[in-house]
């Protein structure tokens, strides 16, 4: 497998690769082949590629459609697009009757609205699709693990959301690194003074983070929670038990995402204190970099929010 430049780059890739041995698979365009770097696969199979317009409504009931008749069909586009336009249609037509279609919502967090701006950073689509049962839920961290990512979606019986981004990720995994099904990855083990789970974008962000807290001798725990609200919890519950202090980081609304995702699971099953990095409000435009070190979430920033939460 080859380096990707971003995300993207890597949903396109990873459907072309399927296409070759799997002729179910189909890509279903709102006006976004393009937007997905998915050109080349529109041009070698235009019998598998429906282009429906700028109709994010639309396209998710054709591939509603494409399901039934048990094709594996792949919704692309910017991701509030599909969770907040298409909503009532990912409920109603793909979640409620738990047909076998895939979606992939490009310029996820904050980080994705350099150019764009509050219309095109989306950061509430995790809580929105939380509430809708039967859907799976994927947050790959880099574009190699958004390739494992959507041929793992396409393996899947039922509904799947790729929470993807745009394309100024840093590369943490390898580039043949398997997305975990367990739903977590643990990344350091320098100690259990705290556990800090983190997932997407900022993940690499965590990871200086916690370098930082062990020269200032706080040995933590990074891990990465790749599978929110999942059906396979018990190695997630095993690497939060490890301490009775968490941290989650996240490129989303506080409400709704990897914070409420951690609450709830330690309410129902080991008691902890749960401190949620996340976003409040709505984001600015700006460069990635410097727009998330702003919002909190240089490593500077999350390493005293964990020493200052644990007065060390």
């Amino acid at each position: 497998m080859t380096e990707f430049k971003g995300t993207r780059e890597a949903f396109a890739a990873a459907v072309m690769d399927m296409a070759e041995t799997e002729e179910r698979i189909v890509v279903v365009s709102p006006d976004s082949l393009k937007a997905m770097r998915a050109v080349p696969f529109g041009e070698k199979y235009p019998d598998r590629y429906v282009e429906c317009g700028i109709a994010e409504q639309c396209a998710v009931d054709v591939a509603a459609g494409l399901a039934s008749c048990g094709l594996i069909p792949f919704v692309g586009t910017y991701c509030g697009f599909l969770t907040m336009r298409a909503c009532e249609q990912m409920r109603t037509f793909v979640g409620y009757t738990e047909l076998n279609a895939k979606f992939v919502g490009v310029n996820a967090g904050l980080l994705g609205g350099e150019r764009e701006g509050v219309t095109h950073q989306f950061y509430e689509d995790i809580g929105i699709l939380a509430s809708i049962p039967n859907f799976t839920i994927l947050t790959p961290a880099d574009p190699a693990q958004c390739y494992h990512a959507v041929r793992l979606a396409a393996e899947i019986d039922g509904p799947v959301y790729v929470r993807a981004g745009s394309g100024r990720e840093k590369n943490v995994y390898s580039k043949d690194a398997p997305f975990s099904t367990d739903g977590i990855t643990v990344w350091k083990e320098y100690g259990t003074d705290a556990v800090l789970l983190s997932n997407g974008f900022v993940l690499d962000r965590v990871l200086a983070a916690a370098e930082l807290l062990k020269e200032a001798g706080i040995p933590v725990t990074v891990a990465d929670v790749n599978i929110l609200y999942g059906k396979r919890q018990n190695r997630i519950l095993e690497v939060i038990s490890k301490s009775d202090q968490l941290f989650t980081v996240e490129d989303h609304n506080i409400n709704g995402g990897l914070g409420s995702y951690i609450s709830r699971l330690v309410c129902e099953n080991k008691p902890a204190r749960v401190h949620r990095i996340a976003l409040t409000g709505y984001g600015e435009s700006g460069p990635a970099e410097p727009l998330a070190d702003a919002y909190g979430f240089s490593p500077q920033s999350i390493a005293q929010t964990v020493r200052s939460t644990l007065n060390r």
